[in-house]
């Protein structure tokens, strides 16, 4: 028998207790802090960080004199990514968009915490008008409330699957930095060129290749939706194919070429790219393009993923809901030149990372996201009681 099976038998053997969340918490609806009341330099009368939504604004700090919360509390997001809840120690400025909720009764709240994130996307929110999350809606959810010991034990249980996940996130962080590390050639003989230089490489957009074409079998082909979704560095073979037919109308790119995706919901996944490495030609669809260059392909492919490449790529992104970088843009992104060698090299280094970290079925991403399934798994089980009926 478990520790936690042991004080389950013998603190609350009938069942939990639950109560409402009115009845545990007070519920406090955040709001505006007047512009007097601000500043965008830290200093010692401002000195308390404004929350909104659960994210710190870094630029924002608030007089300490003015509406602070000082108790350890639990914030949920109200508005746009609605329920998102954290946990918060020290005291913040609460404005718009949030709910704060600090405790009334003598109860582990890293355990309320945990509780919280379990339902938070369970709220039932209203789908007309601007969704939100009010304190009435919230006010009567029932949390279980077992003897403070089942408390305590269930938030150490829980706190080791997350500090094991924080650990794996943190290796993966290490890489980004030892791959930044790598690239940075700024102090160095090392020449930039524009990756449009005709002397090193070309972009060449695809053509209008939808799902609706794919076949079973055929020539291989790459639809830009594929690259942020299943492509990792780079790949020997596609998942779909064409027609032969189709194939002679397409735009085909090959060996060592790097397919781009030039279009994405998101700022993060548009010129996300894989290194073909396969022997033969493939079918690239529109909003993506492919470069052919004279480099190593997983150097390229790399570096790309490398926030030098970003900052620059960032500059030219372009539309509003769907976002854009077009070939003209990428022509002007410049490239650090080492001699091929030193490619080989750090493709090397790089190479024996990749695996390790990137890999969707046996890297750090399938360890972390095993890991968080197995972590929920366990926080519904533990945070789920026989309800104690209350006595009329």
């Amino acid at each position: 028998m478990s520790k936690l099976e042991q004080l389950i038998k013998e603190l609350c053997p009938d069942g939990v207790e639950y109560k409402t969340l009115g009845e545990v918490f007070n519920i406090l609806a955040g709001g505006d802090v007047p512009k007097k009341f601000l500043s965008d330099v830290k200093t010692e009368e401002f000195n308390i960080p404004i929350l909104s939504n659960g994210i710190d604004e870094k630029s924002l700090y608030g007089w300490t004199n003015v509406g602070k919360v000082v108790k350890p509390s639990l914030t949920i997001s109200a508005r746009g990514t609605i329920g998102w809840t954290s946990f918060r120690e020290e005291p913040f400025f609460p404005i718009v968009r949030l709910l704060v909720l600090t405790p009334k009764i003598e109860l582990n709240l890293k355990f309320a915490y945990y509780f919280m994130k379990m339902i938070e996307n369970d709220y039932k929110v209203p789908t007309t008008g601007i969704p939100q999350l009010t304190k009435p809606m919230i006010n009567n959810i029932e949390i279980p409330l077992p003897p403070l010991p089942i408390q305590e034990e269930i938030v150490r249980i829980l706190d080791t699957f997350t500090e094991l996940t924080a650990e794996l996130t943190m290796r993966k962080q290490q890489y980004e930095y030892y791959r930044e590390t790598l690239f940075n050639f700024e102090n160095s003989s090392i020449k930039f060129v524009p990756m449009g230089d005709e002397t090193i490489g070309k972009f060449t957009r695809g053509s209008g290749l939808q799902k609706k074409d794919f076949t079973n079998n055929g020539v291989g082909c790459i639809h830009y939706g594929q690259i942020y979704t299943y492509y990792g560095t780079y790949t020997i073979k596609t998942k779909t194919f064409v027609s032969e037919e189709f194939a002679k109308k397409s735009r085909i790119a090959r060996h060592g070429d790097l397919i781009i995706a030039t279009t994405s919901e998101n700022d993060e996944d548009v010129c996300k790219a894989v290194a073909w490495l396969g022997n033969e030609g493939i079918a690239i669809s529109g909003d993506a393009c492919f470069y052919t260059h004279k480099l190593n392909p997983k150097y390229v492919a790399y570096f790309f993923q490398t926030e030098q490449f970003q900052k620059q790529k960032r500059l030219f992104i372009t539309g509003t809901k769907v976002r854009r970088v077009n070939v003209s843009a990428l022509e002007k992104i410049l490239i650090p030149l080492p001699p091929l060698e030193e490619q080989e090299r750090i493709v090397d280094i790089l190479d024996r990372f990749d695996t390790l970290v990137n890999d969707i079925k046996t890297g750090l991403p399938a360890e972390i996201e095993a890991r968080q399934k197995q972590y929920e798994y366990y926080r519904d089980k533990l945070l789920t009681f026989k309800k104690l009926e209350r006595e009329v």
